[in-house]
């Protein structure tokens, strides 16, 4: 179990210790993008700005994206302290740090982009010297720092490294039947996957979770994973008994 992953985790610190310890031990190299939703609405509203979603994505008018990047940046250096503590040194970083991604604007969304490019060599001098990168999913351009999806942002980082991208998340992977634990899917090709959604059977928030998979394929990534964030996940979905396994065709 020494495969190299990129891992997406969540940005909340409520539960991030278990998912922590999961990862430290981790035999492997690691790259990880962590996101910060409820960590950034919470400050936003305290600072008296509104909140709104489009198409899935924060919206990020420019007098925001400072406390947006405060806050991403901030838990960046947590999870990254804490996966230290556990034996597994580790650097949070800003997208913007190295110029490691470069994105571009989404119109219509303020300071929200997509990633375009990423500077591979970066993590894995990292990743030479010792260190597992932890990203905050900033990209830049031109006129300053963008706001990044973060499971977007991991399926391109994925892609650029060529590595399997593992997005945990609070599910346990797709079911057929949500009320049913025992039609789990445990593997799908994209278009097994787009007839699920077409059809209505992956719904609601799940299909955020499936399109990040799917576009981690897209970007070059030779499979990608939806699972459960808890103790034993990592062996779990590489031995093909925990969460949801994508891949082409």
């Amino acid at each position: 179990m020494s495969e190299p992953l990129l891992v997406k985790i969540g940005g909340s610190l409520k539960g991030a210790e278990e998912v922590l310890e999961e990862l430290a031990p981790y035999p492997g190299p690691l790259v990880l993008v962590h996101g910060g939703g409820p960590e950034i609405g919470a400050f936003l509203a305290r600072l008296g700005f509104e909140t709104r979603f489009e198409r899935g994505m924060r919206l990020t008018p420019p007098e925001q994206m400072e406390a947006v990047e405060m806050v991403l940046t901030r838990l960046g250096k947590v999870l990254a302290f804490g996966l230290s503590q556990r034996g597994r040194p580790a650097l949070g970083l800003s997208g913007r740090d190295a110029l490691v991604l470069k994105g571009e604007r989404i119109p219509g969304l303020g300071r929200v982009g997509r990633v375009t490019e990423v500077r591979v060599e970066v993590l894995k001098a990292l990743l030479g010297a010792g260190y597992t990168p932890l990203l905050a999913p900033i990209a830049w351009d031109e006129e300053g720092v963008l706001n990044v999806n973060a499971d977007l942002a991991a399926g391109a980082v994925a892609g650029a490294l060529g590595w399997p991208a593992l997005f945990l998340t609070d599910v346990e992977g797709v079911y057929l039947d949500p009320r049913d634990p025992g039609s789990r899917l445990t593997r799908l090709g994209r278009k097994e996957a787009e007839d699920l959604i077409r059809k209505g059977v992956v719904q609601g928030g799940m299909i955020p979770k499936v399109e990040s998979a799917l576009f981690a394929l897209e970007a070059g990534a030779p499979w990608a994973a939806i699972a459960r964030g808890r103790k034993g996940v990592l062996l779990g979905v590489l031995e093909g008994r925990l969460g949801t396994r994508f891949q082409e065709g």
